[in-house]
């Protein structure tokens, strides 16, 4: 059987080409020629003459919505086993859906997915019926079944959970090929009930020239592998690697083929282990999965406001406790503040987990209506815990946090401040109030500062004396 043909097409304007080329000759622009599949040509019923369809095949291509089988909720999916990353897919996993994970080199995200399987296997081994024993691929791409195994035996030795080596031994299959159409081939064959493919860089197919982990290579490989499993309702995980700029690395329609992306971060000397959703076809993509590295694996932080507070009832200099949304959950975390003289003609603004523009409005709306002088300090600001905050409900903690250190006095870290600060100085309200109020109150805080008990920045600090003697003047 003769190989298909394949030619380079520009990304940007679509033009074909033999070969490759360092710039497209007809929009001019560079390293846009990917190498694509080309099909051999199919005579249509247009080109034979023939435009009508059959009543079978007019039954089968017309499908009305009455006849759409209809499925209920809570039979739709399955749970992972893992809470968090339940939480993060929506409830669940879907048949047929194809799940990208990606992430740094290191952070966790095989790990991540090895735990899944073998807590899945835990749950049906703890099941009161005997359930026939599933059928997991994995792909082992860049690492050797032995190495996997390594990983493995960590947790049954370490975990507090008890596995099944059993039920492991029975499920659990490792594919070794890192040809696209052979996996093809043996899932069509065994039909396995989960399939994670680790990586997909580490795929590719004969009829492409290109290396392994190329453009043109993943996106042939994704649509693959993506028809296959959705034929068959598999469940699927495509583990990705990500560029020196953060992105999934692939060309963009990679991420539009796949159901769900989700993005694992974290610092490399810092526990915690953020899972993002950037898009989900079957539930919110503003949900956030939180984990802390242990020895053996990662731990599901079930409760990660005490991640973030260290400081709870004590009075503190330069300290406040904000609450803010990641997805629909309510955190609480510590903020700090340290204003020092500044020995430079232009002062500084560091942040550690806030964003330096972010800094740089708030001393500037505090030095304008609060009178501080900061023109003459440096500010550095961070968040406990490792976190980063993005939301504006952070404000009015930054800002008291600022004038606390800067003023010397401390802040009783019972109160939780909750507001965004507006240029003329006014507190603002924030979505979400009362989630956050509640879980303020359920961890045991009795004061809520924010828009309900102040209208301005300037009378909150000089109710709490954080006034320096110049904005008291």
């Amino acid at each position: 059987m003769a190989k298909s043909k394949s030619q380079f097409t520009c990304q940007s304007c679509g033009a074909h080409f033999p070969k490759w080329m360092g710039q497209c000759s007809e929009c001019q622009a560079w390293n846009t020629l990917v190498e694509e599949v080309v099909e051999a040509p199919v005579v249509s019923r247009r080109s034979s003459g023939k435009n009508s369809l059959s009543e079978t095949e007019v039954a089968q291509k017309r499908i009305i919505f009455s006849q759409v089988e209809r499925v209920e909720a809570s039979k739709q999916r399955f749970s992972t086993s893992i809470g968090e990353l339940d939480r993060v897919l929506g409830g669940g996993l879907v048949a047929g859906m194809v799940v990208l994970l990606g992430g740094e080199p290191g952070i966790g995200k095989s790990t991540l997915l090895t735990q899944m399987i073998l807590q899945i296997l835990q749950l049906r081994e703890a099941a009161p019926k005997k359930l026939k024993p599933l059928k997991i691929f994995y792909v082992a791409g860049e690492e050797s079944p032995s190495q996997i195994s390594f990983r493995i035996d960590r947790f049954l030795e370490k975990a507090d959970n008890k596995y099944s080596e059993k039920e492991l031994a029975e499920s659990l299959i490792f594919i070794t090929t890192t040809d696209v159409d052979e996996l093809n081939f043996l899932i069509k064959q065994d039909k396995p009930d989960l399939l994670i493919v680790d990586s997909i860089q580490s795929l590719s197919t004969e009829f492409l020239t290109g290396a392994s982990g190329s453009v043109g290579q993943i996106r042939e490989v994704a649509d693959r592998i993506i028809n296959v499993v959705k034929a068959l309702g598999v469940p699927t995980f495509l583990v990705g690697h990500i560029t020196k700029d953060g992105v999934i690395a692939g060309p963009k329609v990679f991420e539009h083929m796949v159901d769900t992306v989700l993005l694992l971060e974290g610092e490399r000397s810092d526990q915690l282990r953020m899972l993002r959703s950037l898009k989900n076809r079957f539930g919110a993509t503003d949900e956030v999965g939180l984990f802390q590295s242990e020895d053996y694996g990662l731990r599901e932080i079930s409760n990660p406001s005490e991640l973030f507070l260290e400081n709870t009832n004590q009075l503190v200099t330069g300290a406040a406790t904000v609450c803010l949304m990641e997805g629909t959950r309510p955190l609480l975390a510590e903020v700090q503040a340290l204003v020092v003289k500044s020995q430079l003609a232009m002062p500084r603004r560091v942040g550690r987990g806030v964003d330096l523009a972010r800094i740089q409005v708030l001393s500037a709306v505090l030095q304008k209506h609060a009178q501080l002088p900061l023109a003459f300090y440096d500010v550095f600001l961070s968040v406990a815990g490792g976190f980063r905050i993005k939301e504006a409900s952070v404000d009015l903690g930054l800002a008291v946090a600022i004038a606390s250190s800067l003023s010397g006095k401390k802040i009783d870290q019972n109160t939780v401040f909750i507001g965004e600060i507006g240029l003329l100085g006014e507190i603002r309200k924030t979505p979400y109030f009362e989630r956050r109020n509640k879980e303020a109150k359920r961890l045991g805080f009795k004061k809520i500062i924010s828009r309900e008990t102040h209208s301005n920045i300037r009378a909150l600090l000089k109710e709490l004396g954080l006034l320096s003697k110049g904005g008291e003047q």
